[in-house]
């Protein structure tokens, strides 16, 4: 807000209003909670938020990737 210099006595009556529209959408952006809208997104709409299982799934992907690189080790061929 320390923007805006009160010197009324010089200013048009356009540039009243217009300095009275940046006020008010500084103090409506001032007043979000999310300012970036991330939460509003449709992007978002039909997905949850991750539950406290998700470490099984990420063993479960590790052990596949560990089983899956111990079978490709038993088929290599040493000659």
């Amino acid at each position: 807000m320390s923007l805006f210099i009160s010197q009324d006595e010089n200013r048009t009556e356009l540039q009243k209003r217009l300095n009275t529209e940046l006020q008010a959408r500084a103090k409506t952006r001032i007043l979000m909670d999310d300012p970036d809208g991330v939460e509003d997104s449709a992007y978002l709409n039909g997905t949850k938020k991750t539950t406290t299982l998700s470490w099984v799934w990420i063993l479960i992907v590790i052990a596949a990737v560990g089983i899956a690189a111990w079978i490709m080790a038993l088929s290599i061929d040493y000659r």
